[in-house]
């Protein structure tokens, strides 16, 4: 069964944080529970919030300027996972036709 992750933009994660100091009398997983989120997600961004001044690090945002340029990285994602099925397709079959 696969997991789909779930992205969450720079001020989600902040807000979530801000709740977090907002709310003294709920335990840390409380608030995770009321954000919708793991608590080991939101002890992540805490970490990386003290880590880095306040601030936290937002890596592949998929901010793209344009729609397309989101559909761009979007189809070459699909082709790059196309060719990987390929690939092993043709180890596959050059296994297979070795009998």
């Amino acid at each position: 069964m696969s997991r789909k992750s779930t992205h969450h933009t720079k001020q989600f994660k902040l807000d979530a944080i801000n709740y977090r100091k907002e709310h003294p009398d709920l335990t840390q997983v409380e608030c995770a529970k009321n954000l919708g989120i793991g608590v080991s997600t939101l002890s992540r961004w805490e970490s990386q919030f003290r880590d880095n001044d306040g601030d936290i690090p937002v890596i592949g945002s998929g901010c793209y300027a344009s729609e397309e340029e989101k559909e761009i990285a979007r189809l070459k994602r699909e082709l790059r996972d196309a060719q990987d099925a390929l690939d092993v397709l043709k180890k596959a079959i050059g296994i297979l036709g070795k009998d």
